[in-house]
């Protein structure tokens, strides 16, 4: 389906990664990001698994893309993200913006106020959208991989981290993902193409 004002679409291939019910003791699950799409003519994303299987595939046929597609491993679109202006994004389920609404994002403004608690973007699943009101916020700084997300009773449910092995460090093209209790899978891929929006 053709999606209003859309002149450039990215598409992700997507495996489920199950999420467990709020649990402060549940386990995390670590996923290694790689900046590059498997396609030689498309930038993108790869993510692997903790046991190296991949797990999402994101190809953009544009370097700046308005919307992107979230699909399943059959090709069945389960979200697009629609980028609505310089600082607020919204994710819908399957590939219609008049479908039902997964998330939305909103960038936070460089302001005295919000250097103070370093919050970079607030996430909003349902309800209205003000600060008070926000589902999850974003704190640190994507460019350097090190980001922390926080429900509302301020747990970290999700952080973007920089890819270490022993003494090697893999640079801002190689980071990890750490998924833990508290937040959809699939939010939390949303957050993450959508910081990579508001930051490159």
């Amino acid at each position: 389906m053709k999606l209003r004002g859309s002149k450039s679409r990215s598409i992700v291939h997507n495996l489920p990664v199950p999420v467990s019910p709020a649990n402060d003791d549940a386990p995390s699950t670590s996923l290694t990001v790689w900046k590059k799409s498997l396609l030689y003519c498309c930038t993108g994303f790869t993510v692997i698994g903790p046991n190296g299987d991949l797990l999402y595939r994101v190809d953009n046929y544009s370097d700046k893309p308005n919307n992107i597609v979230l699909m399943d491993k059959t090709g069945k679109s389960i979200a697009t993200i629609i980028r609505r202006d310089r600082t607020f994004w919204s994710a819908y389920q399957g590939d219609d913006e008049m479908s039902t609404e997964i998330c939305s994002v909103k960038k936070q403004s460089t302001s005295i106020l919000n250097a103070k608690t370093n919050i970079i973007a607030l996430v909003f699943v349902g309800g209205t959208r003000t600060c008070e009101t926000a589902s999850y916020w974003v704190e640190g700084s994507y460019a350097a991989r090190s980001c922390k997300v926080y429900d509302q009773s301020r747990r970290v449910v999700c952080e973007i981290k920089t890819k270490e092995n022993g003494n090697v460090k893999f640079g801002d093209e190689v980071f990890q993902l750490v998924l833990g209790s508290g937040i959809d899978g699939v939010v939390a891929m949303v957050l993450v193409l959508i910081l990579d929006q508001m930051f490159q």
